[in-house]
């Protein structure tokens, strides 16, 4: 059975896992759609930033003792005009996927949100065909300037 924790700061991880590996457990498992481990950092501080407009929350998913799954769940703080949460990471250990994890863990994710959720995925991720079965839609596709002024 998956057994999901919450951790809303620094101090929440549980015994045994640290901020670290929680880092490298991402970086691992999101492998070719992850970021660098700067990169996944600066989303955990802003997670664990305590202000009503921004914060967030990670989730950790233990299959007994293991370590099989993580989220990473940001604040907007823009609700109203576009969702107010942000899935910015998930990952299940390449090991344990076909299990359902990884959507237990995102379902898991909205009992702790109080509005609507968005995520980017590239368009050749495999996961994109969990989110549209757990409900995403695709509203818009996303646009980037690299800004080099």
């Amino acid at each position: 059975m998956l057994r999901i924790e919450k951790i809303d700061k620094e101090s929440d991880f549980p015994r045994g896992l640290t901020r670290e590996a929680y880092v490298d457990f991402l970086y691992k498992h999101l492998d070719r759609f992850g970021d660098p481990k700067e990169a996944i950092n600066k989303c955990i501080d802003y997670a664990f930033f305590d202000n009503p407009m921004a914060g967030g929350f990670l989730l950790a998913a233990y299959d007994d003792d293991r370590l099989v799954g993580a989220l990473v769940m940001n604040r907007t703080g823009m609700e109203g005009y576009i969702p107010a949460w942000v899935l910015v990471y998930v990952a299940v250990d390449a090991e344990c996927r076909g299990k359902g994890y990884g959507r237990q863990i995102v379902e898991r994710s909205f009992d702790y949100c109080d509005g609507d959720v968005k995520l980017h995925v590239e368009y050749d991720n495999p996961a994109k065909r969990l989110y549209e079965r757990i409900g995403f839609t695709t509203r818009y596709a996303e646009m980037r300037y690299k800004n080099t002024r």
